[in-house]
């Protein structure tokens, strides 16, 4: 930290003014780092003919049971034909459970299964072995600096939903 606390060092090297090559090795690392969080998730779902929108999915709602359908449109940011041909499958398969609203007709309030909380089970479990093997490799003041990464990155309406979740206020 220089003293008057508006840059920051990392390495010696000053982070308001990183280098093209900096930014493509982070870049890079990014990707990279992607396709070892999603690969043991991919092994489970490829076994059971899912890809990773049926994963963001049924994570989303164990995060916040009871979501909308609106709901898990705007976390995901997929189009609605898209996220119905995942949940068409995953409550066809037992996995996900569809209530009407009580308050809303219209609404469609979404609820793992039992079986569907024992397949997020297993995909979380293999993904936060990851994360937690990384995080106490790199320490505690790294994992700050990672999460403060992530959220500078996202756009204010995904930081927001994100807060959200965090929160516990779905």
């Amino acid at each position: 930290m220089s003293g008057s606390g508006t840059t920051q060092r990392l390495g010696g090297e000053n982070l308001l003014f990183l280098t093209e090559e900096q930014l493509r090795q982070g870049i890079e690392a990014m990707f990279f780092a992607y396709r070892g969080f999603t690969a043991d998730p991919d092994r489970i779902l490829a076994d059971l003919a899912y890809g990773r929108a049926h994963h963001r999915a049924i994570h989303f709602i164990n995060r916040a049971p009871g979501t909308t359908v609106t709901n898990l449109l705007d976390i995901l940011g997929v189009t609605k034909q898209s996220l119905n041909r995942v949940l068409r499958t995953l409550i066809a398969d037992g996995l996900v459970e569809s209530r009407i609203g009580t308050l809303d007709k219209r609404e469609r309030h979404l609820y793992l299964t039992d079986d569907g909380r024992e397949l997020e089970g297993r995909l979380s479990d293999a993904q936060r072995a990851r994360l937690r093997a990384a995080f106490r490799e790199a320490g505690p003041e790294a994992v700050a600096g990672f999460r403060q990464v992530l959220e500078a990155m996202m756009d204010p309406e995904m930081r927001r939903a994100h807060a959200k979740l965090r929160d516990g206020r779905t």
